[in-house]
């Protein structure tokens, strides 16, 4: 015990270690929170987020992830990089916010004190720079701690002790904190992306919440957001317990249909088979019953929503592609819930990086009036 004491003093104010041991006695357990949307929701930790997040979501519009380039193992492993063309054309197709995942776990020393490898930290500014100075909201996210969720790696991936796992996600966060802290406040951060898996409801809940408590140490207003665990299906938003923190989004992804959305995807182990349309009136159900239930989650909590990934394959026909983006997308905005397509150039671009244009359909059901 004493030892993990010694490895978190630089990142962690009392409270939050604390918090983090107390993490580390409960272990995974299953208990969660009420569901806020139930007929008998448990009150709010706070009474809801503050006007700086109710204006700020208010202000994101369209967005688009730049995914596939800096959340594998290695920039570029993918396919693709971040280039400076791409955040040009992004802004001039009309997307106003871009969320950037990053894969920092595979940058940074193994054990204390986690020193983030400068290059890559180096690297991952200029892009933020690059992005703000276009003019957009950025959400920077860290994205793909396959350990963290207890995954199999990813090839070009290391293990770390799990010892380290959380003391390291919290080492990790307080070093980007400090290194983002005087950028603008369209700069937002996101803890993680699609906890599950070795990550219950309990033990996020309180890894988030001493994560938080890092981040606040240098950033003591920028807007953070949080997902709920099983990947950040809206499912589980019952189980978020929100810090009390007023400067918060809760963050959301929407796959479904998924048999339609990740049909052929060979990323999963039991891809849905390739031919299924898009939308039928039960499709069209599932879209708009995912992001009611988001809404009535916000509405009762007080805390803004995002809608960090949404989107569907390219194993799927175009038209049906088109019908589902322009459902999800219209369902989303007559929520007024801020979204991010994903995303802008692998496997579900919007944009073809090889002839260099964007696919007019897919841009249209996007940000066509």
């Amino acid at each position: 015990m004493k030892s993990l004491v010694t490895r978190l003093r630089a990142f962690a104010t009392a409270a939050s270690l604390v918090a983090l041991l107390a993490l580390s006695a409960c272990g995974g357990g299953s208990d969660s929170p009420a569901d806020p949307t139930s007929a008998n929701p448990a009150p709010p930790a706070t009474t809801g987020a503050s006007a700086l997040a109710w204006q700020t979501v208010g202000r994101m519009g369209p967005g688009v992830n730049f995914g596939n380039m800096m959340e594998p193992p290695q920039e570029g492993d993918w396919g693709l990089k971040v280039e400076q063309s791409y955040i040009t054309a992004a802004w001039q197709a009309g997307f106003r916010t871009i969320r950037l995942p990053v894969r920092w776990s595979n940058h940074a020393e193994p054990a204390f004190p986690y020193t983030i490898d400068p290059v890559f930290m180096a690297r991952v500014e200029s892009v933020v720079d690059a992005m703000l100075a276009q003019g957009f909201h950025v959400v920077l996210n860290m994205h793909h701690h396959r350990q963290l969720d207890g995954d199999p790696l990813d090839p070009g991936e290391f293990a770390v002790s799990e010892s380290d796992l959380e003391p390291r996600f919290v080492g990790l966060w307080s070093q980007i904190a400090r290194r983002f802290a005087l950028k603008s406040e369209r700069l937002l951060f996101e803890l993680y992306n699609e906890p599950h898996g070795r990550l219950t409801a309990q033990s996020w809940n309180a890894l988030a919440a001493t994560t938080l408590q890092t981040v606040r140490i240098s950033n003591p207003q920028r807007l953070v957001l949080i997902s709920p665990v099983s990947y950040g299906n809206t499912s589980a938003l019952g189980t978020l317990a929100m810090p009390n923190d007023r400067n918060l989004l809760a963050t959301f992804h929407h796959y479904e249909p998924f048999t339609f959305t990740h049909q052929g995807a060979t990323w999963i182990p039991t891809p849905p088979p390739v031919g299924t349309p898009c939308c039928n009136a039960e499709q069209l159900s599932q879209i708009e019953s995912a992001i009611t239930h988001a809404k009535a989650w916000s509405d009762v909590t007080g805390y803004p929503i995002f809608m960090g990934e949404f989107g569907a394959n390219s194993m799927a026909d175009m038209a049906s592609r088109v019908a589902y983006t322009r459902a999800v997308r219209t369902a989303a905005n007559a929520r007024q819930i801020a979204w991010a397509y994903w995303e802008f150039a692998a496997v579900f671009g919007v944009y073809d990086p090889v002839a260099g244009q964007f696919r007019p359909e897919l841009t249209a059901a996007l940000l066509a009036p």
